[in-house]
């Protein structure tokens, strides 16, 4: 569905290096100098889900297929990028373009890797990169905020509902805060994602540690915990050292070098469950013994949009869908027992999606 979360930080933080570790490819190069990234490297990588393998293997399905969330690799923002320093405009507009922000702290230290403030604070990072995004935001918003305003003082509706969300946002940056601070009703979230404001797509926090702290981190990661708390955030903890060794094994022994470094699971899955929970989609399957596949949608989204995700002709054509909700699925060991347990709705087009449905849908042409 093209949900992006672009990969942020300052330089030398380890971006680079997640992103090859994410996308199990070597596009982004990584090396010891500011901007090395000057083009954003796209990837797209699937989201990790066993759910989708024991309905395949319920199912017999011959193929598995995930969906899949797309990470954008932006060059290291600086101090002063909001004003150009360090081709700063370009990647802030590549930023713009993402739907949320995985920002990536650097939480371990390492005198071969030069840090861009000569320090370890990661705190001190988040609010650079912060203040940067919020100055941008208020450059843009007090350039566009008088002539919102004009603009409704002439009759014009959609400028007026405009301007009173952008001026509540205006108001949030000039007291210090992200516009992501503003309260909204659920009606207005479509005109306020329309200003394409940097501070108000959601973040995530990953605190790149060293390989030893990989599983509960350490005192650097702590302290980013801790500011993702006061603010509604989530923070993640890998070492992408770790991630990026994992990346290049087979698969088969991926699992033994877990064990040896004592994880459960790559720090990777954490990342990009918790990208995909920060944009708040749900997964619902489709499942056959051709294929079981996952397919995303926002939560809240109604029956015939779900639809729609695998074709237009669908939502178009939608009549109604036959619903199993997942752990029905698996109790029943597919849809006849399902079925026979009185677990099999149908159900029309105001039913909201719920996360884990499985689904098939009936349409007319």
């Amino acid at each position: 569905m093209g949900f992006k979360c672009g990969i942020v930080g300052l330089p030398n933080v380890g971006k680079s290096t997640l992103f090859n570790a994410l996308t199990q490819t070597a596009a982004a190069q990584a090396a010891n100098y500011p901007f090395c990234t000057i083009e954003p490297n796209v990837g797209d990588v699937a989201v990790p889900d066993p759910r989708l393998e024991a309905l395949a293997a319920i199912a017999g399905s011959k193929e598995i297929i995930p969906t899949r969330l797309t990470f954008v690799d932006i060059a290291g923002l600086v101090r002063g990028a909001s004003k150009g320093e360090g081709l700063g405009n370009q990647f802030l507009a590549n930023i713009r373009e993402c739907d949320a922000i995985a920002h990536v702290v650097r939480c371990f230290e390492d005198g071969d890797i030069t840090h861009v403030e000569g320090r370890i604070d990661p705190v001190n990072d988040i609010e650079t990169i912060e203040t940067e995004l919020m100055l941008a935001d208020l450059d843009s918003l007090e350039r566009r905020v008088p002539a919102l305003e004009k603009k409704a003082k002439g009759g014009d509706k959609e400028a007026k509902e405009l301007h009173e969300i952008a001026a509540a946002a205006l108001a949030e940056l000039q007291a210090g805060r992200p516009a992501r601070a503003v309260k909204l009703e659920p009606e207005q979230t479509k005109l306020f994602a329309s200003l394409g404001l940097l501070s108000s797509k959601p973040v995530l926090f990953v605190c790149n540690v060293e390989e030893s702290a990989a599983h509960d981190g350490n005192g650097f990661s702590a302290k980013v915990a801790e500011r993702a708390k006061a603010e509604g955030a989530v923070a993640v903890v890998v070492s992408a050292k770790i991630e990026s060794e994992i990346a290049v094994l087979p698969r088969e022994e991926q699992k033994d070098y877990l064990e040896a470094v004592g994880l459960d699971e790559p720090g990777l899955n954490r990342v990009i469950r918790a990208g995909y929970s920060l944009l708040h989609l749900v997964t619902f399957f489709t499942v056959g013994p051709k294929e079981a596949r996952a397919w995303t949608v926002e939560a809240g989204a109604r029956a015939p949009r779900a639809a729609g995700v695998i074709h237009t002709d669908f939502e178009k054509g939608f009549i109604r869908s036959e619903t199993i909700g997942y752990d029905d699925y698996v109790s029943g060991k597919g849809e006849a027992g399902a079925r026979e347990a009185g677990k099999f709705r149908l159900e029309g087009k105001e039913y909201v999606v719920r996360d884990g449905d499985v689904l098939h849908f009936r349409f007319a042409n």
